[in-house]
């Protein structure tokens, strides 16, 4: 095979752009040029002439089937969980909502074997005295389980901390110092609230910046062994959510090296709610299935992926094991755990990734300068810059320049959804005090939906 290639002359990036001008029969080569919702130039082709920046991303094969179960009834949840471990799931992400969650009940109980668990507290924050009885007993059932516990994306998403930043913080630092347990940092609301993909890598580090700068000044030795792990939604741009993970990696590592902390991440990815719809809601399976190929290709080590149904629907078995089946059908089917890095060499690919990376590195600075991620969050400039570029994405769905098949493009008159809604698909806004101005998550098709509906009951 080397010997054949011996017999072709290399062709330089000059020579194809020469040859694509020609071709053009005096076009503009510049009309071949996109440019993305981050600034970014998409050209026709790219070359290794272009001198992109290969860095090392975890490898495809280690991710693992995500399963996101929310503890609510004790027994629903524990037929949700036994149901998974007989299907294949490899990870579990449980979500506990309340303090009445039956959580100890549950680990007692299920016999998880070898399967790692990620204990959510993203609703409510346990006390001290909680946090210490949770950790024997995993300790003592020898269950392998990571707690997530973010008071920053607690206020990020909600306006308000858990108690209060001193008390947040300290419960942060007592899972780090005495249970060895990950910062975590819930990334996903910026996707999901319209943030373009060097915003979400930009506030996604810097969130974790105010975590660090904080164990920098409280216990400094402690950074040596300060691990991250980021939750972070998948969009519908193909190629950006896999060079977007990636460079999330790249930025990390730059800053985590300024304070001696480790470069490893962790990343759960999951499908965005964003450009999801309760029309034609089977593409929602086509949607799902491309931003969990993103985000293997991108290198998440988890992968959790959505019910198509889950916007409209309650919680239901059918649902639950399509999400599921695809992720098996990727991983054992269609051997998406087969190839070492499989993003790695492709000169578009490792081009975004670098740009992506270098513009989000420049959004960091300028938060740092400025006084960091919290402070731009209480001055409202996060939420003001995301809002700017949400609703230049609202405009282009609008007006038919961002297409979601079924919503705005190929509608099917015949859906009739009114009776299908079990749960409410649209943003509800409750009136309560916060401290600043939350980041809202809000879906492109949420008008056009209520205006189909409205016609609806008025046939």
């Amino acid at each position: 095979m080397s010997d054949l290639f011996k017999d072709f002359n290399p062709v330089s990036a000059k020579e194809w752009k020469q040859k694509i001008q020609a071709d053009l029969k005096g076009k503009d080569y510049n009309s071949l040029i996109s440019k993305t919702a981050e600034g970014i130039d998409i050209r026709p082709f790219y070359h290794p002439d272009d001198g992109q920046q290969s860095f090392a991303v975890e490898a495809a094969e280690s991710w693992k089937v995500t399963s996101k179960i929310y503890i609510q009834n004790e027994r629903k949840t524990k037929d949700q969980i036994k149901t998974a471990l007989e299907k294949g799931i490899e990870y579990f992400w449980l979500v506990v909502e309340s303090q009445e969650s039956k959580l100890e009940d549950l680990l007692e109980e299920i016999d998880f074997g070898s399967i790692p668990l990620l204990l959510d507290f993203s609703s409510f924050s346990p006390d001290e005295k909680r946090l210490e009885e949770v950790m024997d007993l995993l300790t003592r059932k020898k269950i392998n389980a990571t707690i997530s516990f973010d008071p920053i994306g607690k206020l990020t998403k909600s306006g308000n901390w858990f108690h209060s930043k001193n008390r947040d913080f300290s419960l942060s630092q007592l899972l780090q110092e005495k249970f060895k347990q990950p910062i975590s940092i819930s990334g996903g609301v910026y996707q999901n609230a319209g943030a373009n993909a060097v915003q979400q890598v930009a506030y996604a580090v810097a969130q974790a910046a105010e975590y660090l700068h904080y164990f920098a000044e409280e216990n400094p030795s402690a950074l040596s062994d300060l691990r991250f792990n980021f939750k972070m939604a998948i969009g519908s741009d193909y190629f950006m959510g896999i060079a977007k993970l990636r460079a999330l990696r790249l930025l990390f590592a730059q800053v985590a090296k300024e304070f001696n902390a480790p470069e490893d991440i962790k990343i759960l990815a999951f499908p965005t709610k964003r450009n999801k719809s309760i029309y034609d809601y089977n593409i929602n399976l086509l949607r799902t299935t491309t931003e969990a190929m993103s985000a293997v290709l991108g290198g998440a080590d988890q992968i959790c992926n959505a019910p198509y149904d889950e916007i409209y629907h309650n919680p239901n078995e059918f649902g639950d094991r399509i999400a599921r089946n695809q992720l098996l059908i990727l991983k054992h089917e269609s051997y998406f755990d087969a190839v070492q890095n499989p993003a790695e060499g492709s000169y578009y690919i490792e081009n975004l990734t670098e740009t992506i990376g270098k513009k989000a590195l420049n959004v960091f600075k300028m938060l740092e300068k400025s006084g960091g991620f919290l402070k731009a969050l209480h001055n409202g400039k996060i939420q003001q810059k995301i809002k700017e570029s949400a609703e230049q994405q609202q405009r282009a769905f609008d007006e038919g320049k961002m297409t979601l098949v079924g919503v705005n493009k190929f509608e099917n008159p015949e859906n009739q959804m009114k009776n299908e809604l079990e749960r409410d698909p649209f943003l509800s806004k409750n009136k309560r005090q916060t401290i600043l101005e939350p980041v809202i998550s809000r879906r492109l098709a949420e008008k056009v939906e209520q205006k189909r509906l409205k016609e609806e009951e008025n046939k």
